[in-house]
């Protein structure tokens, strides 16, 4: 792995820092849906993303980089933020960077990289990322918060230690309930709440959450969390902490904003109200549900009648692994089974693909996934004030002639 010298973060820094106001406008891409216009813009070590965003940066993954390998590059890799005042971090030096332990455990810890890296059980999960608004666009009616399609999500090898190594390093002190996590990005204004996020201790003691280092070979970038962030195979992207530093063992369950106010979804099976509604009652956004897409044809693309056409794409869920996908070519009317690729591990995306024979004329083609628990796609959209975890059925209209 490439290590960032102290000088080199510093430069990198700057250079990120300048890059949300300054970034070269070369070309623009329209969403799909109502005012999706956005710039596609370049930061150092990223290809050309979607710009949602400029302070903090938040940059969309383009869709046809899906289609191009089940693991998405790091330069490809999306940028989500919630904090403003110095994002990202200007100072990320990996030979000063120290994570605390603190709480209610046995020994506080301040541990630098190398230890953190010299820690027992160190493995690599392939593992999405997928941010609780990836696709918020399309909600309809429309709802607050960026409005994206379907960039915000990505899936990678990440290479650290369990969390557990940590946590058993410094011992968990009896009555302990929860741990939170933070990072290094801070607010604008001191009455914004610090962004943190909590797991139950079970949780965060089941192996498989990481901290890690390595993302495809490679250091974490910058904008994607260098030198460590929270690995949460599973669950939605806001529980990913970047650029952690401290982390805390606590004694109740955390009052912060970011648990007991921001990220809550209604609490029924759905996920979901009537359209316009407000949710009776919520709770904490958790685990990913089931989704796919397909990435070939492309959208609004044209294919030979009457031949062999294949449909491709992915599917992933929260953690119990892809039972199978179905493929339809008349809109859902009918569905047929399609192949499944390489399986990556029960957290990463999972190939498909079909082959179909279509004839003259627009098809509408879908594709609908279910997991190993039974979890499946619905065919209607479901909704949320928050425009979270949508799941529906997407379609790819293409043209046969």
């Amino acid at each position: 792995m490439v290590i960032i010298s102290r000088r080199g973060a510093l430069r990198v820094g700057a250079a990120l820092g300048l890059g949300a106001a300054a970034g070269a406008r070369a070309e623009t891409v329209t969403l799909p849906f109502g005012n999706g216009e956005r710039p596609l813009v370049r930061y150092p070590q990223k290809q050309p993303l979607i710009r949602l965003t400029s302070r903090p940066p938040q940059l969309e993954t383009p869709f046809a980089v899906y289609g191009e390998s089940l693991i998405t590059p790091n330069d490809a890799f999306f940028v989500r933020y919630h904090l403003a005042g110095n994002v990202p971090p200007q100072d990320l030096d990996p030979d000063t960077y120290r994570l605390t332990v603190k709480g209610k455990v046995q020994r506080t810890l301040s541990l630098s990289l190398a230890e953190i890296k010299a820690l027992p059980g160190a493995k690599e999960i392939v593992a999405v990322n997928q941010c609780s608004g990836n696709s918020r666009g399309f909600s309809e009616p429309r709802v607050a918060g960026g409005q994206a399609a379907n960039g915000l999500m990505g899936n990678a090898r990440w290479h650290g230690v369990p969390l557990k190594a940590v946590l058993d390093r410094a011992g968990v002190a009896a009555g302990a309930v929860q741990v939170s996590f933070n990072g290094l990005d801070e607010p604008v204004f001191p009455a914004t709440p610090d962004f943190t996020k909590a797991l139950e201790l079970d949780h965060a003691r089941d192996g498989e959450v990481m901290l890690a280092w390595g993302m495809n070979g490679a250091d974490l970038p910058v904008l994607n969390g260098f030198p460590l962030r929270l690995v949460v195979p599973g669950y939605y992207g806001t529980y990913w902490v970047k650029h952690l530093h401290e982390i805390t063992v606590l004694d109740k369950p955390s009052d912060s904003f970011w648990m007991t106010s921001a990220y809550r979804i209604p609490d029924n099976d759905c996920a979901c109200v009537p359209p316009g509604a407000a949710a009776p009652k919520t709770r904490p956004i958790g685990r990913y549900n089931v989704r796919s897409f397909i990435t070939a044809p492309a959208a609004d693309g044209r294919v030979p009648a009457d031949r062999e056409v294949t449909v491709k794409g992915f599917a992933f869920d929260g953690g119990s692994g892809i039972a199978r996908v179905e493929v339809s070519a008349d809109g859902g009317q009918h569905w047929a089974e399609a192949r499944l690729g390489e399986d990556l591990g029960k957290y990463s995306f999972r190939g498909f693909e079909a082959v179909l024979r279509l004839p003259a004329g627009e098809h509408r083609l879908m594709s609908r996934a279910t997991g190993r628990d039974g979890g499946t796609q619905p065919l209607q959209a479901q909704w949320n004030p928050a425009g979270y975890m949508r799941n529906v059925v997407e379609s790819v209209t293409v043209t046969a002639a």
